[in-house]
């Protein structure tokens, strides 16, 4: 039998042999009481490399994103984000749920920064017919705009802006790591331009679980509150941490990889490769139903994203061989 090559998503990977005996070798302790040596440690290494104070382990990016988003909104305030940004179309209205926040949203070029459209839609404080804008969310990279990498001058812009108008930054940087790897940008750069961030071990690192958020010494002793508050207290979890610590340190350089493959896709495959930045294909106009399901058939698992759109998310699990068997699957599908 063919072994499966799946390219739905970069969250489907598993825990590599090296990866497994640091979890298995991991110290640990009650987290909770802030016994756990591998969370601190995970915790202060992750914050040290955006060049904040502080960091907290997570279970999922959506509770790291959520709880981000209550340390810089109030009840009753608003976040200004992207139309398709994740935590508004797959965080299932958490924001207001939880918290009470309101979302509003402004229709980018493909998901595309665009700090002026963006401050042209911010409410100020002090109108009460008005519901304030405490905050903007930016997403990078961005999964719906296929991966796109977020311009540097325009994440400085958004930054040196809200410093005046007393407008917080949450990042969401769930695939942070695949942007810092394309342009080049370092990791504190970029967290240098947010108050808050929210940063994913599970996907293209290849962890099990887990992101951590990164902020302020103040703000994480809040979100730490938030955090139990929400049923997301662990105990020994360093057996999770040491996964997380484990793909920083071997798992983030191999990123590169992950995206000349999906260059090899777009090229085969007749996507634009300029525009596919990190490790997302888009294939537009295709019938994805039909594509999927005769893919999957031999042993291609990609994602039907719309009647009309396939992607394909490279990753850990599938070396060349495997992105290349796809991409000799895929193009005899599509007649390319």
């Amino acid at each position: 039998m063919t072994e499966q090559v799946d390219l739905r998503s970069d969250t489907v990977t598993k825990p590599t042999p090296g990866m497994r005996r640091a979890m298995a070798e991991a110290e640990v302790g009650d987290d909770v009481y802030g016994e756990d040596p591998t969370v601190t440690a995970l915790e202060e290494h992750v914050a040290g490399l955006f060049g904040h104070e502080a960091g907290l382990f997570v279970p999922s990016g959506t509770m790291g994103n959520q709880i981000g988003l209550r340390l810089v909104c109030e009840p009753g305030q608003e976040v200004l984000c992207d139309a398709d940004a994740h935590i508004v179309t797959y965080e299932m209205g958490a924001a207001a749920v939880l918290f009470g926040i309101s979302t509003r949203t402004v229709v980018s070029d493909g998901g595309r920064l665009d700090t002026a459209a963006l401050v042209e839609q911010v409410r100020p404080h002090g109108d009460w017919h008005l519901t304030a804008t405490a905050a903007v969310a930016v997403e990078n990279s961005h999964n719906r705009g296929g991966g796109l990498v977020q311009p540097l001058e325009q994440l400085q812009a958004l930054w040196d802006w809200s410093r005046q108008a007393g407008v917080d930054v949450h990042l969401d940087g769930a695939r942070i790591w695949n942007a810092s790897v394309s342009s080049g940008v370092d990791l504190a750069t970029y967290g240098g331009l947010a108050d808050t961030a929210s940063v994913c071990l599970s996907k293209g690192l290849g962890a099990p679980i887990g992101s951590v958020l990164v902020a302020s010494a103040e703000r994480i002793a809040a979100a730490r509150l938030w955090r139990k508050r929400l049923g997301g207290g662990m105990r020994q979890v360093g057996v999770l941490a040491a996964a997380g610590r484990y793909a920083l340190d071997h798992h983030l350089d191999r990123l590169a990889e992950d995206h000349e493959h999906a260059q090899l896709l777009a090229k085969r495959l007749g996507a634009d490769p300029a525009a596919v930045h990190t490790n997302i294909v888009r294939l537009d106009d295709v019938p994805a139903p039909v594509v999927a399901e005769a893919a999957k058939a031999q042993g291609v698992l990609v994602s039907q994203v719309s009647p009309q759109r396939l992607r394909l998310v490279t990753n850990l699990g599938v070396d060349r061989a495997g992105v290349e068997r796809a991409a000799d699957v895929l193009a005899e599908l599509l007649g390319c």
